[in-house]
């Protein structure tokens, strides 16, 4: 069961919606059956998107830890005990 977005030609609302065979989708706004089909961009997952991902979110968690660290330290130092 496929989700398609669409365009209301009525009311002009953008939605998704699941369309299973057989049915006709409406607009939840306007509730008007007049739609346009929109192109989508499919959901891509390759091994270079992967990789690209991964390399992301190393940098990220880097950056994180070394604010964390820095936190960490001056947490200790002002308290002291």
């Amino acid at each position: 069961m496929p989700i398609f977005e669409y365009s209301c030609d009525a009311c002009h609302h953008e939605f998704e919606t699941l369309v299973r065979t057989g049915d006709t989708p409406a607009c939840p706004k306007c509730a008007g059956t007049a739609l346009t089909k929109q192109l989508s961009l499919p959901a891509i997952k390759s091994e270079s998107t992967h990789g690209l991902a991964m390399r992301a979110a190393h940098k990220r968690d880097t950056a994180q830890a070394s604010v964390n660290a820095r936190v960490q330290r001056e947490y200790e130092l002002a308290h002291d005990d």
